[in-house]
C-alpha cells in the first residue's frame, strides 16, 4: 500500500468515526452440502462444524483488494490474491459495481473449509465476504439482495452460476436455489446428517466434466419423481418419503468412480439406517441423512472406516440438516 493510499484511508476512517459508521467487520460462512443428491445445482443445505471467515475493511479507494489469505487448509496460500480471480474478491467487485459505491473494500480470508472437498469452500469465502461488506454499507441490503453477487463470485470457481452452495449459506438450512431466487424449505428438527470428508481433492471442473454426455429421457423422468418425493418428504416431515426419494440416478453414478471409497462409505451409512446417502457437491465428501442425531453419530465411524479401507483418512461432521447461516462475528 502506498503512503498516499494510507493517508486517504486514515482520513476516511476519521470521517466515518465522526459519523458513527462501521469501518471493519468479520463474518463467517458455514460449509454446505450441494445438490443433496437429487437436486443437482438446485438444492443445498448448510452444515455445522466447518467454516470460512472473512475480515473486510471499508477503504476510500474505489477498488477491491485482497490483503491476505491464510488458514490451516492445504493449498490456501496458492489461492489468487487478484480480486477478479477470487470468488470473494469478485463478489465484492460485483457489489461495488452494481450499487455504484464511491468507496472500496480490503479483504482478508481465513480458510477453514478444505479446498476441492465438495463442502462449498469457494462459496463460503464469497458469502462471508459479502455478509461482512454488507454490514459496512450505509444502508445494508437484505440477504436476498446478496444472492446475485454471491452467484457472480461462485462462477469464478465453478465456471457457472449455480446457487446450491451460496443460497443455504446465506439463509441457513435447506434451500432451493434457482437462477434468480432463494427459497428456504421446511426441515424437521429431528433430521441430522453425517458429512465425511476423505483426504482427497476433486476439482469442481473435473467433476462437472463427467456429466457432459446426454441422459436418456426415461432416466430424467425417474429422477424427477425422486425429487418430487424428496421435496414432499421435507414439507411433510415424512422419513419414509425422504428415504424413497433420496436416490440420485444422474450425477452420482458418473462421479462415484472419481472417489475411492465412496461406494463403501455409502453402503456403511445405509447399513446404519440412513434415509439416503450421496456425494456432497462435486465430491469427494460424502453425506448421509438420518432420522436422529444418535443414528448419525453411530454411523459416522463406519463411514470413516470405509474410506480408511480404501487408504484415506477422513474427518466426519455430525450436523443438523437445518444448519447455520452466515453471520457477523463479534470483534
Amino acid at each position: 500500500m502506498s503512503a498516499a493510499s494510507t493517508k486517504i484511508d486514515i482520513e476516511t476512517a476519521s470521517d466515518a468515526t465522526a459519523h458513527g459508521r462501521r469501518l471493519e467487520c468479520r463474518a463467517f460462512a458455514p460449509g454446505s452440502v450441494g445438490n443433496i443428491g437429487v437436486g443437482f445445482d438446485l438444492l443445498g443445505h448448510s452444515i455445522a462444524g466447518v467454516r470460512d471467515i472473512a475480515q473486510v475493511r471499508r477503504i476510500a479507494l474505489p477498488e477491491v483488494r485482497i490483503a491476505a489469505i491464510r488458514g490451516n487448509v492445504a493449498g490456501a496460500e496458492a489461492l489468487p490474491l487478484e480480486a477478479s480471480r477470487n470468488t470473494a474478491g469478485q463478489a465484492l467487485i460485483s457489489l461495488r459495481t452494481r450499487l455504484g459505491l464511491d468507496f472500496g473494500f480490503e479483504l482478508e480470508l481465513e480458510k477453514g473449509i478444505p479446498l476441492g472437498s465438495g463442502l462449498g469452500g469457494s462459496a463460503a469465502s464469497c458469502v462471508a465476504a459479502l455478509v461482512a461488506a454488507n454490514a459496512l454499507l450505509d444502508a445494508p441490503l437484505p440477504r436476498e439482495a446478496l444472492y446475485e453477487f454471491a452467484l457472480d463470485g461462485e462462477s469464478v470457481s465453478s465456471g457457472s452460476r449455480h446457487g446450491d452452495n451460496v443460497a443455504p449459506m446465506l439463509l441457513g438450512g435447506v434451500v432451493m436455489a434457482t437462477a434468480t431466487r432463494m427459497i428456504p424449505l421446511a426441515v424437521p428438527e429431528w433430521l441430522h446428517a453425517v458429512v465425511v470428508h476423505p483426504d482427497q481433492m476433486l476439482e469442481t471442473r473435473r467433476a462437472r466434466a463427467v456429466l457432459a454426455e446426454p441422459y436418456p429421457l426415461s432416466l430424467v423422468v425417474e429422477q424427477s419423481s425422486h425429487l418430487a418425493l424428496f421435496l414432499t418428504g421435507l414439507q411433510r416431515g415424512d422419513a419414509s418419503l425422504l428415504r424413497e426419494g433420496l436416490h440420485d440416478l444422474l450425477v452420482e453414478p458418473r462421479r462415484a468412480p472419481l472417489i475411492p471409497g465412496f461406494v463403501e462409505a455409502k453402503a456403511a451409512a445405509l447399513d446404519h439406517g440412513a434415509l439416503g446417502a450421496s456425494i456432497s457437491g462435486a465430491g469427494p465428501s460424502t453425506f448421509a441423512w438420518f432420522a436422529s442425531r444418535a443414528e448419525a453419530e453411530a454411523a459416522a465411524p463406519a463411514m470413516q472406516a470405509a474410506f480408511a479401507q480404501a487408504g484415506y483418512g477422513s474427518r466426519a461432521y455430525v450436523t443438523p440438516v437445518a444448519g447455520p447461516r452466515a453471520d457477523v462475528l463479534n470483534p
